[in-house]
């Protein structure tokens, strides 16, 4: 068995490919969503079609979407096409794939959704990591949890049954990742990754 890669771009990895909203549906195991940069005002067209995409029994789950503090579209339409995401999962019973910047404290808001919710990409404090555990949320690590050691500290702590580990849109191979992590956990390589799949299975199967 490969080693998962939990939110990657890259067609022909083992994992969730992220498609992109005009991309080609690709073979193999994929999510779909409305990513905030790409809303625009013909955005309940794109999610229509999103919704379409998203019934295929290869889709896993639902995004990335969420919240951007750092574009110039509207805070309240974000949430409310957020907002939008969360009622179809919860309708197709699939997982989110989280995309944030800056607006932690508004993504707390969403916290009691009926499906399961990962934050993708994550490198903030300990704090906030603590927050949205506590919260019930699932934490994706990826490239920068190879040198950041706040971010290692982090992983030390988190219960396994939690996380996930992922490329995204960054060139190196998954197996480093899991190598850290391995090493950080105090867990053999091969559990580790034994441990990812069954991660999410959890979530794909409580979705």
């Amino acid at each position: 068995m490969d080693f998962l890669d939990f939110h990657h771009h890259q067609r022909g990895k083992t994992g969730i490919y992220n498609l992109g909203l005009n991309g080609e549906t690709p073979i193999g195991k994929f999510s779909v969503g409305l990513h905030p940069k790409d809303i625009t005002h013909n955005w309940k067209l794109d999610f229509d079609k999103i919704k379409t995409i998203s019934l295929s029994e290869d889709c896993l789950a639902i995004g990335e979407c969420g919240l951007d503090g750092l574009i110039n579209v509207d805070e309240d339409l974000q949430n409310q096409i957020f907002h939008a995401h969360i009622s179809w999962a919860e309708e197709i019973k699939k997982p989110i794939i989280i995309h944030c910047v800056r607006r932690f404290s508004q993504l707390l808001h969403f916290k009691n959704a009926k499906v399961p919710l990962i934050v993708h990409g994550f490198n903030k404090k300990e704090n906030i990591a603590l927050e949205l555990l506590d919260a019930g949320f699932y934490l994706s690590f990826g490239y920068a949890a190879l040198e950041n050691l706040s971010l290692q500290n982090i992983i030390k702590t988190i219960p396994i049954q939690r996380l996930f580990l992922e490329t995204d849109d960054s060139d190196f191979e998954i197996i480093k990742l899991y190598e850290k992590v391995s090493e950080l956990k105090s867990i053999s390589l091969e559990n580790l990754k034994n441990q990812m799949w069954e991660n999410l299975e959890n979530i794909v199967s409580n979705g």
